[in-house]
């Protein structure tokens, strides 16, 4: 695990909290005025015995060890609320929470169990699941047209397309994995994939606070993308999105990044006429932090399910920037702890808000989504009044046959 510590600048211009003020982004942090926002729009600010503000004035007043000393930002799911609604434009959720985790994660005297085999099995197999990396790409075999793997057709392409783990892995990713290779044929995309040789893009690693594995899966991508001629890089996963998007440019990884709901969105005039079949669903759409908050992609998705025939579109009460974050992301394996301290399943509060509006499909843009609101539905009673479908097998299934 991690032994980097974010105390001291290690003398190549590296961000820490010793040095913050150095940085333009670090000197913000401490414009902090004290106002609350960021405690009163976290989906735990309840539970956490620091949010933001709170590390901002342990900081000033060198306590920050204190902090360190406390479990009780493992409760931060890392959702960008906080960072999108700080009047003041502080990056909380970019520049101090991520050196803080780190620290957290560090000092914990025990690590949750569920996710540090998580860990263990991303360091050993390069995915979560602990899945053998020869199976990554079987998934493929089921896809209703050819799925090339760039390292066997020995050629450049257009896309480069990331699959990431649990869409390679888990069966309701392969749905989204078909539907995708579908939409990409459909509008003559030249793509590969990378195949078994492909590592977890690491984000959530970093997210719940092992930089020193995020680095290395990093450091592994980059090396094997380089080895390989295309394009762009096009994901369905948000929060590989994110990493390949905002944080491999730091390590080398400068490539030209997609996620695929903003990509499909890009070629809707393409698209809108092969959308032929009629879907006669109410549905309503969620927000995944990485996609809206970070990075302000809420029309895309709605533009592409309008373009549905037959799809009404209805809103939840907390939708766009004021999403209700299903709890993964930094909060990837902590369920367990989570239900350990009587927190409320993040993804059982937004499913309920879901079911209020009436709607029989629950659409995502994020594959860790699936699962999450699956099994929330289930316990809210609800899975036989909706289901869970990410946007792009709603695109799939409207196509002309």
């Amino acid at each position: 695990m991690s032994t980097a510590t974010p105390s001291a600048d290690n003398g190549n211009g590296v961000m820490t909290l010793e040095n913050l003020a150095k940085f333009p982004e670090g000197q913000k942090v401490y414009s902090c005025m004290q106002c609350g926002t960021c405690a009163a729009t976290c989906p735990y600010g309840d539970d956490l015995a620091f949010p933001p503000r709170a590390i901002i004035t342990m900081l000033e007043a060198g306590l920050i060890e204190e902090v360190f000393n406390n479990p009780g930002l493992l409760n931060c799911v890392t959702c960008y609320a906080c960072m999108a609604k700080c009047p003041r434009g502080i990056k909380l959720t970019e520049v101090l929470l991520p050196l803080v985790k780190e620290q957290v994660f560090t000092h914990l005297k025990e690590v949750p169990a569920e996710l540090q085999k998580a860990l263990e099995n991303t360091m050993r197999y390069g995915n979560p699941m602990g899945e053998s990396p020869r199976k990554r790409a079987l998934w493929a075999k089921s896809s209703p047209v050819p799925v090339p793997v760039i390292a066997e057709i020995k050629r450049a392409v257009d896309v480069l397309w990331f699959v990431e783990c649990y869409p390679a892995y888990h069966p309701r990713g392969h749905d989204g994995n078909r539907a995708t290779a579908k939409l990409f044929k459909a509008l003559g995309i030249d793509f590969a994939i990378l195949g078994n040789e492909e590592k977890c893009a690491g984000e959530c690693v970093r997210m719940a606070g092992e930089t020193g594995l995020f680095e290395m899966l990093t450091d592994a991508n980059i090396k094997l993308m380089r080895k390989y001629k295309f394009n762009r890089i096009v994901t369905g996963g948000a929060h590989a999105y994110d990493a390949l998007k905002h944080k491999y440019p730091a390590a080398g990884g400068d490539f030209e990044v997609h996620h695929t709901t903003p990509f499909f969105a890009q070629h809707l005039a393409q698209l809108k006429p092969k959308l032929k079949k009629k879907l006669d669903y109410t549905v309503t759409y969620h927000d995944a932090c990485a996609l809206g908050r970070h990075n302000g992609f809420y029309e895309e998705p709605r533009a592409l399910l309008q373009a549905i025939p037959g799809v009404k579109l209805v809103e939840m009460n907390h939708s766009g920037v004021n999403s209700i974050c299903c709890g993964g992301g930094g909060g990837m394996w902590l369920d367990t702890y989570y239900a350990e301290k009587g927190c409320e399943r993040l993804s059982e509060r937004r499913v309920k808000e879901a079911l209020d509006t009436g709607a029989n499909v629950l659409a995502v843009s994020c594959p860790y989504e699936i699962s999450r609101f699956e099994d929330a539905l289930k316990v809210a009673g609800g899975e036989k009044r909706m289901v869970v479908r990410d946007v792009v097998e709603l695109l799939a299934e409207a196509l002309e046959d």
